[in-house]
């Protein structure tokens, strides 16, 4: 063999192996083609990869289609995400980002240790109806160096979610988009250097209970090695919806879809409608500012759907626990219910008087939306009577006031959030095989979410929705992490590292080892504050 021949081999060895030193890190090889990233200083960034076809025209309302098409030339993976097609809360309701949107970004650190890294596939929340991947930070995860991160954009609102509870317009689309991003994952994250064998699944609020949705329904088998739910789960209230048929065709209605009832005749006149104005029209269904805040999400399909995504309610597959047993960490702050209280904070422009006060005469009419049981009972007197006693209990006799907001939010907690979680922790503990975890969070930030929601620094919220998942995917809102926030950053970084390459599915947090609750009498959390963390042993979480 020539000289010419071996060094020609050697170079072609070097460009095939990423871990060479010379070779270009920013060049990358998948079944579509070739892509090129950006070097972002401390990682390196493959962003805004399609894993499907455009969701539009005749696709729009269906399940998507992988992406297929090979690319002829370098494929442009240096352009940031954009939001998929919404009525943004955090604008305001105002109309944003693209239909065309189904795409993942994938984010490796430099990090000469390692020749390969575990990955984390991560769900963005935003109540299925808004939301970006584009809103949560990847510099604190790149900086620890352990993690390839792939964020994944899903279809949202009605464009997701819209349903007639039949075949022909099931729903569910946005859950569909996620499976499909997963297994996309799987096939190509070998190429950015990633371990198809150590795929974690994390999501946050709508994306935890993503994650949960996934686990509950067939097809994530080998795809994923384990689960995180941060504060959500398919049984929070906002999580599974009801009336969705009535709610199509008045969306169908707003858009001079007059077709007489028919689901089929309504999703071909929604697919030649400007996409914008399916969005807009959520406008319609609030009732007090962004309220409800999920009016589309998760339906039950019905069961002569082509390939459905959930056939049974999240309630009845946990019971029977025919469901994927892999390792799953479920997580919560303990004033989850902050997030959607915190508008009644904000100030009446016309008085100068806190939203609250808008409760004492408005109460009956916006708690069934507030709180999600609207579809409890037609019965308009027993639904009223419902909503007297929530109040009364958590308020006693007192007014909806400045003084008595801390006691709202603790009502949005706990109906939100904290019940289900609990009702989530006893059903799967009873029935898992699998390790099964949890946390509790419990360290209020100097400015959170909370605080930028109402507007608001003089009261003090707690710890609220998203305060944990900020110490791992850095935002905008809570930018400066105090000295304990660092160290507890850095503590649940570990812990999901070493949660994801444990053999077994073992997980700690700095001191602590979590006990697994999976076939257990009794409920023992991890309970983390700024001084540490400890065991606890609970009847009902805090």
């Amino acid at each position: 063999m020539s000289r010419l021949t071996l060094t020609i081999g050697w170079l072609c060895l070097c460009l095939m192996r990423p871990d060479v030193a010379w070779a270009d890190p920013l060049l990358v090889e998948i079944s579509n083609g070739q892509l090129r990233g950006r070097d972002r200083g401390d990682y390196h960034s493959f962003e805004s990869i399609p894993y499907a076809e455009p969701p539009i025209g005749n696709l729009r309302f269906e399940a998507p289609k992988p992406y297929k098409r090979q690319w002829s030339e370098v494929f442009d993976a240096t352009k940031a995400p954009e939001f998929c097609l919404q009525f943004s809360l955090f604008l305001q309701g105002a109309i944003v980002g693209k239909e065309d949107c189904l795409t993942v970004s994938v984010y490796r650190p430099k990090n000469a240790s390692r020749s390969s890294f575990p990955v984390m596939a991560y769900i963005h929340g935003g109540a299925f109806m808004f939301g970006g991947v584009m809103e949560y930070g990847q510099e604190l995860i790149m900086s620890a160096g352990n993690f390839i991160l792939v964020k994944i954009s899903y279809r949202l609102g009605p464009l997701g979610f819209l349903s007639t509870g039949d075949s022909d317009l099931s729903g569910n689309f946005g859950l569909k988009d996620q499976r499909l991003a997963l297994q996309w994952i799987k096939e190509n994250i070998a190429s950015f250097g990633g371990e198809p064998e150590n795929i974690m699944l994390m999501g946050h609020s709508a994306g935890g209970a993503s994650v949960h949705y996934q686990l509950l329904y067939g097809g994530l088998e080998g795809l994923v090695k384990v689960a995180v739910s941060l504060s959500g789960t398919a049984l929070c209230p906002w999580a599974t919806q009801s009336d969705e048929r009535q709610k199509a065709l008045k969306l169908g209605h707003a858009l001079e879809c007059n077709v007489n009832g028919n689901s089929l005749e309504l999703k071909h006149c929604l697919q030649s409608k400007d996409p914008r104005d399916i969005v807009g029209a959520v406008e319609h269904f609030m009732v007090f500012g962004y309220v409800p805040f999920a009016p589309f999400g998760p339906v039950i399909e019905s069961p002569d759907t082509v390939e459905p995504f959930v056939t049974q309610h999240p309630v009845e597959v946990m019971k029977g626990g025919k469901y994927l047993q892999i390792p799953w960490l479920l997580t919560y702050t303990v004033e989850e219910g902050g997030f959607n209280a915190a508008i009644f904070l904000e100030k009446d422009d016309e008085d100068d008087r806190e939203l609250i006060e808008v409760l004492n005469m408005r109460w009956n009419e916006l708690a069934p939306d507030l709180l999600f049981y609207r579809h409890i009972t037609n019965n308009t007197e027993d639904l009223n009577r419902y909503s007297q006693e929530l109040k009364y209990q958590y308020l006693g006799d007192r007014n909806f006031s400045f003084d008595s907001y801390l006691d709202l939010q603790r009502m949005f907690t706990d109906i939100l959030f904290r019940n289900p979680i609990q009702r989530t922790l006893e059903l799967t503990r009873s029935q898992r095989k699998s390790p099964f975890y949890c946390y509790a969070y419990d360290n209020p930030p100097d400015f959170g979410l909370g605080n930028w929601l109402s507007g608001r620094t003089d009261i003090s919220l707690g710890t609220l929705h998203c305060d944990d998942l900020y110490l791992m995917l850095n935002s905008v809102v809570h930018a400066n992490l105090r000295s304990d926030e660092q160290i507890i950053s850095k503590n649940l970084l570990q812990m999901l590292l070493d949660f994801v390459e444990s053999d077994k599915g073992q997980l700690s947090y700095d001191t602590c080892q979590f006990k697994d609750i999976a076939g257990q009498d009794k409920l023992e959390l991890v309970y983390i504050t700024r001084e540490g963390c400890e065991n606890r042993q609970v009847e009902k979480i805090p």
